[in-house]
This record gives C-alpha cells, sequence and structure tokens, in this order.
C-alpha cells in the first residue's frame, strides 16, 4: 500500500458530525456524497442506475433510493444539496444536443432547489457548458438567481486536490452569504503514489493487448499526432478517466505497460484509486458497470475539500442569519425610541 492510498483509506472514511441532511441527486455510485460524509455530513442519494445505487448503498452512511427523478417528486427535507446532473447532452461524446436531449438532468435539480429551498447547493458538470453550450448555462444560472441565490462558478483540475489524475471540470455553488474555493496544492499526486505497488502486477483479471489491438493504438496515435504513447507514467498524473477509456477498447483506452513491454488493461482498483477512491470502497455489478461507475465519479477526495468548503460557507450563512435578526431588533429598538 502506498502512503497516498492510505491517506484517503484514513481521511474518506465517512464521519458523520454534522446535523444538517445533504441530497445527493443523479449521485452515481458515491464519490460526490463519499467527500461530503467523510466532511461530516450524511446523505441521501438518489440514483437511477441499479447498480450504481447498490455501490452507493453499500459504502456510505445514507441511503440510495434507486429511481429517476421527475418534476413531480416530492423531496424530503434538506438544507443542502448536491448533485452531477447528466452532463452527457453537453460533452463532446453526447454530441451536444443539449436542451434538446431527454437525459438534461438541470431541469430535475433545479426544481430541486425550488422545492427545497437550501442554504446551499452545489452541482458538478462538464467545462463545455462553459463553452459551446454557455448559452444554456446562463440560463440555469439565471433560474437559480431567481430564487435567490448568490451563484459562483470555477473550473477545477483535480490534480490540484491531491488527485492523481488531470480532470477539469465545472463546480457551481449557489448560496446566500459568502463562498471561497478550496485553495489549490501545487503539488501533484503521481500515478506511482496512488498505484506504484500494483501497477506491474499480473493478477488473474489482467487483460493484455493482442498484437493487433497494439496496431490499433499505433495508428490511433499517428492519427492525433501524439508524440508519447498514451501509457501511464509513474512520475506523471494520469489523463481523464472516463467512461469511454476505462471500459471501451478504444485508441486511448487508459493502460499500464509493463516492464516485459506488454501493455494490460487498467485494473478496477488501479482506476478506483486514480479517481481517489479508498481500497475499502467496493463496487458492485459486471466489468462494464464498474468501470462506468468509477469514470463517471466526482473524485471523493476533491469532493471532500469542496463539502469542507461548503460548510464554512454554511456556517456563514447562520452567523448572517443571525446578525439580520440582531440588526432588526436594533432597527425596532431605534423606532421605539423616537416614541
Amino acid at each position: 500500500m502506498t502512503e497516498y492510498v492510505a491517506k484517503i483509506n484514513k481521511l474518506l472514511k465517512p464521519m458523520i458530525t454534522e446535523k444538517e441532511i445533504v441530497l445527493d441527486l443523479f449521485a452515481g455510485c458515491g464519490g460526490l456524497s463519499l467527500g461530503f460524509e467523510a466532511a461530516g455530513y450524511e446523505t441521501i442519494g438518489f440514483e437511477m442506475e441499479k447498480n450504481a445505487a447498490a455501490t452507493y448503498q453499500k459504502n456510505l452512511v445514507g441511503n440510495c433510493h434507486a429511481i429517476k427523478l421527475d418534476l413531480d417528486f416530492e423531496y424530503p427535507h434538506a438544507e443542502i444539496v448536491i448533485g452531477g446532473p447528466p452532463c452527457q447532452p453537453f460533452s463532446v461524446g453526447g454530441h451536444q444536443k443539449g436542451i434538446e436531449d431527454s437525459r438534461d438532468g438541470f431541469p430535475v435539480f433545479i426544481d430541486a432547489v425550488r422545492k427545497l429551498r437550501p442554504k446551499v447547493f452545489m452541482f458538478e458538470n462538464v467545462r463545455g457548458l462553459l463553452y459551446t453550450n454557455k448559452w444554456y448555462f446562463e440560463i440555469v444560472i439565471a433560474e437559480l438567481k431567481k430564487l435567490g441565490y448568490i451563484i459562483d462558478y470555477k473550473l477545477l483540475n483535480a490534480v490540484h486536490y491531491g488527485v492523481p489524475q488531470n480532470r477539469e471540470r465545472l463546480f457551481v455553488f449557489g448560496h446566500k452569504a459568502e463562498f471561497t474555493f478550496p485553495i489549490p496544492d501545487k503539488h501533484k499526486i503521481t500515478v506511482g503514489e496512488a498505484i506504484g505497488d500494483i501497477m506491474y502486477t499480473t493478477p488473474a483479471e489482467s487483460k493484455f493487448f493482442t498484437a493487433s489491438m497494439d496496431t490499433y493504438v499505433a495508428k490511433y496515435e499517428k492519427a492525433s499526432d501524439c508524440i508519447n504513447p498514451r501509457d501511464l507514467y509513474p512520475e506523471k498524473p494520469a489523463r481523464t478517466l472516463t467512461c469511454r477509456n476505462l471500459a471501451g477498447a478504444t485508441g486511448d483506452m487508459q493502460r499500464v505497460r509493463l516492464k516485459d513491454g506488454r501493455r494490460r488493461r487498467l485494473l478496477h482498483r488501479e482506476a478506483a484509486r486514480l479517481q481517489s477512491f479508498p481500497d475499502w470502497f467496493e463496487f458492485t455489478g459486471n466489468e462494464t458497470q464498474q468501470f462506468n461507475q468509477i469514470g463517471n465519479a466526482v473524485p471523493p477526495l476533491l469532493a471532500y475539500q469542496l463539502a469542507l468548503a461548503l460548510k464554512e460557507c454554511y456556517k456563514l450563512k447562520e452567523m448572517y442569519t443571525t446578525s439580520e435578526i440582531l440588526d432588526k431588533h436594533l432597527e425596532a429598538n431605534k423606532v421605539l425610541s423616537l416614541f
């Protein structure tokens, strides 16, 4: 076990200390919720994919309901709402259909905020929402502002928050006080620090590249002007992990080059570590379903740091509310003193 793994195994253990409940919409396997439970919040998840919901249920304190959310759904009370509305409509892989795509989860997320009026909310999405589809992002933000929230958003790269992977995503916070994003760390955790103890092993479940796959990959890398082979390098962070390059036999598949020259597909545990999932976190479902859960997840270590930042914002909101009340009493006393 590496030092990095020992750290996340301990740091990301759920430890509920707060009274507030967090609702996690489109929760996946629970990467975001794991960070929040490690920060002290009990979560309730909602996820339509049954195997992902089962993984959440297996590892977290909170319950995950395997249902598809719609605009008629009645949510349990919660002061904090988080989630990752499906991003396929706005990703390159999803052909960027945006609002016309039935997989768009933003109407449901906005509806939940409208119904619950949480003190703080947060959602995560692909970076493309700030570029090709910025027009739709602006609609979403305008709707949330109408509900009385201050909105802060930022592109964050997980590699700057202790995750051994270059993974840039958009994070949006809605609040009524003041929010500060976590401070990035200049030190980058490498692939070797994350999986160095298992990187060159060949367990029974290993899948090796065939000669035809090696030929295919070579053609792919030449066509895409790739200077270095897209293998994992122990001295660098990993490329972005996705469902496609974990589960699919593609030219940019995540793989390890063994010391004897062979290349093998990434193991589930290796992929999970590169996403900052602890070794005790168990995934359910078949091989592809597990890779999809890992590829879709918010890295729990980044989620943990965002949860701590949100906690500070929540406390400021409590202080702000208290000071508002005091100001009203003072103002009332001033008025009374005039008579």
